[in-house]
């Protein structure tokens, strides 16, 4: 019961990623644990594919009906340092996660062992130090779908922890209402929003969720320059494309829509903020979205988990 849960410490960590870089980039994750374990955080999110990184700006040399050779060198470059699941890179930060004693929660590119195919996934990672539910996300956005495939929606499921239900969506499946309204019936509280969106726009978006849900928001992006990128890629990027690929904008937000802990833009950062699960009952008390204010007479909504 939301009572009987003390307020507990959650952390969003805006990390640079070793662009293309896989091993140095988990190093990395597991350096900023162990700084985000000093706050007592409970929770640690990392952002959308921080594994190996978000190819903004990058084309694989595509067009409508076309490929190049060197895109296709680029792709197999980029899934090569794409990770297995489970495997060596989620063993270390399952580990890590249990040095921590906290559920530590990871954007990767995974690579499927059977069909090769890459997926845009979140990985949960437990205090016990095991991985405990992995979502692919569902569907890429626009140029995504040239390296990610879509994921089978039977992961779109909310974890019971003893830090109340704690579950999200990846970037823009947060903008699909019956996604959201999928985690909202399963009495979803911790709200995970890991992106690659920095524009003023998401903020609004993260905003409205925390209200509409009648939950704790924990939005997390990468901070990434084009100095980040290795120099061969960095010369490849598309000739408009702005200087700063992601100014970032992590920001932690309560079920009333006030912002507890950033945004931060223009640099690496944790950001740390108290959640107390009572704030979601007295928020509770004008609107609830899958309660008094549901309207089943008038609407109605099913999903179950396809077996």
């Amino acid at each position: 019961m939301i009572h009987s849960i003390k307020p507990f410490n959650a952390s969003v960590v805006q990390l640079a990623p070793v662009f293309f870089n896989k091993e140095e980039t988990v190093d990395k994750i597991g350096r900023f644990i162990r700084k985000a374990f000093k706050e007592k955080s409970r929770i640690i999110l990392f952002p959308e594919v921080v594994i190996p990184g978000y190819p903004r700006g990058l084309i694989f040399g595509t067009a409508v009906g076309g490929r190049t050779a060197d895109g296709r060198e680029m792709f197999l470059r980029y899934w090569e340092n794409a990770i297995e699941v489970p495997g060596k890179e989620t063993d270390l930060i399952a580990r890590w996660a249990k040095e921590a004693r906290a559920y530590v929660v990871v954007g990767v590119t995974e690579r499927d062992t059977i069909s090769d195919t890459l997926y845009c996934s979140l990985l949960y990672f437990s205090p016990q130090g095991e991985l405990v539910h992995r979502h692919r996300k569902i569907k890429p956005t626009a140029a995504e779908r040239i390296i990610w495939g879509e994921g089978d929606g039977t992961d779109l499921t909310v974890m019971e922890t003893p830090l109340g239900k704690v579950g999200g969506l990846i970037c823009w499946e947060n903008y699909m209402p019956l996604a959201r309204m999928t985690l909202y019936q399963q009495g979803l509280e911790v709200y995970l929003a890991p992106t690659a969106d920095c524009r003023d726009s998401w903020q609004a978006t993260l905003t409205h969720i925390a209200c509409e849900g009648r939950c704790f928001v924990l939005g997390c992006n990468q901070y990434l320059t084009r100095d980040h990128y290795p120099a061969d890629l960095r010369k490849k990027l598309m000739a408009d494309h702005p200087s700063l690929p992601s100014s970032g904008g992590s920001v932690i937000i309560g079920p009333l829509g006030r912002v507890l802990a950033g945004p931060v833009f223009g640099k690496e950062a944790i950001l740390t903020a108290a959640i107390d699960l009572r704030e979601i009952i007295k928020s509770k008390m004008d609107f609830d979205v899958i309660g008094h204010y549901a309207r089943p007479d008038v609407f109605s909504f099913t999903w179950s988990k396809k077996q």
